[in-house]
């Protein structure tokens, strides 16, 4: 049960509900709430099932490309690293995808579902949680309702955006994904020290 709940947080941290809503509510701006919630409900799909595909090709990617899992857990451990230092250190997350819509006709993909949902980071993460060499088949299933779960989560924050962001706040917002951040960045480095750790104990 503990092993379930981290993983939940963990998921809850490198997906960031919370930071998605200023993105989601910038891209949805001019469209009225019925078309609003069916964006929320879209994005959060479409952000699924790209996860859901990296959950079940990733790994078979990098090893068609004979990437160890030392190398994989070092590189996934980096990028996670400096996804995080731009949460923490940067203009946030959702100031730096909010500046990046341009059409406002085609938001539901992007920039709410990915990167906003399905951030790089997520990505790496599930690809990270459910690798063939350190998970069983079970744990890696019981991992992808788990990022299911968040997903649904997320559309659930998103339906509520403004009220959201009328409770907490732009300042509220832009903390709660620095400290989500610094999460992420210690698991990116142990993930760093235990690939590390394990090619040189080989």
């Amino acid at each position: 049960m503990a092993e379930i709940l981290t993983t939940i947080f963990f998921l809850f941290a490198v997906i960031d509900p919370i930071g998605s809503v200023p993105v989601f509510l910038e891209a949805t701006k001019e469209f009225d709430n019925k078309f609003k919630k069916k964006i929320a409900l879209r994005a959060s799909a479409v952000a699924f099932l790209i996860l859901l595909f990296f959950i079940v090709i990733g790994q078979l990617i990098l090893e068609g490309m004979e990437v160890s899992l030392d190398a994989f857990q070092v590189s996934g451990g980096v990028i996670l690293f400096l996804f995080a230092l731009t949460m923490i250190f940067g203009d946030g997350k959702p100031e730096q995808e909010k500046s990046q819509i341009s059409d406002y006709k085609h938001v539901t993909i992007f920039p709410v579902a990915i990167p906003s949902i399905a951030s790089p980071g997520a990505i790496m993460a599930v690809v990270l949680l459910t690798d063939n060499h350190t998970y069983t088949i079970n744990e890696q299933i019981l991992t992808t309702f788990l990022v299911l779960f968040v997903i649904g989560i997320t559309s659930l924050v998103l339906l509520a955006a403004t009220r959201v962001q009328e409770r907490i706040g732009s300042y509220g917002i832009t903390v709660i994904s620095k400290v989500m951040g610094l999460i992420l960045a210690a698991y990116a480095v142990q993930n760093i020290l235990s690939g590390i750790s394990d090619y040189f104990a080989k």
